[in-house]
Formats: structure tokens, C-alpha cells, sequence
């Protein structure tokens, strides 16, 4: 098919520049994309016939993560001043 339909992992090396340069930038497109990963990643972890708990502790995982990365100053203020 045309190169701008593809999906990121079909695309070449080669061929990455045109692809990026055909996608649409806009509000409305940035978000069908992230419309379009957040169901393929659902479709491919969540809602699979014998699913295990996979799909959620990966969410979970992240979630702790970046919770963790957005209290990371408070967290070491807290641990500088418990001992002083």
C-alpha cells in the first residue's frame, strides 16, 4: 500500500523520513494516533482470549513509574531532611 498507511514497523529505514513527513501533525490527527496505538495495545494485551494479567501489571508498572519519576524531588527533600 501507499507508504503514508503503513504502520511504523512496516515502514524501512530507508523510507522513515517520507513516512514521518507524511503524517499529520495536527490536533485532530495526534489524536487518531494515540487513539490507534492505545487499541492496538489493548487489542494485543487486554482483550485477548487466554489473557493473563499481563496487559494490566504492564500499565500498573508504568503507572508506578511515572508516579515515582513525578514525586522524585519531594521523595529526596523527605530523605535529606529524616536525619537531620
Amino acid at each position: 500500500g501507499p507508504l503514508g498507511e503503513r504502520p511504523l514497523l512496516e515502514v524501512r529505514l530507508g523510507e522513515l523520513h517520507t513516512w514521518i513527513s507524511t503524517c499529520s501533525c495536527s490536533p485532530q490527527g495526534l489524536l487518531g494516533a494515540a487513539h490507534r496505538a492505545w487499541s492496538s495495545y489493548c487489542a494485543k494485551y487486554i482483550h485477548v482470549k487466554q489473557g493473563g494479567t499481563a496487559g494490566i501489571s504492564m500499565l500498573l508498572a508504568g503507572y508506578c513509574l511515572l508516579s515515582y519519576g513525578w514525586n522524585y524531588q519531594h521523595f529526596k527533600r523527605h530523605r535529606w531532611r529524616k536525619y537531620h
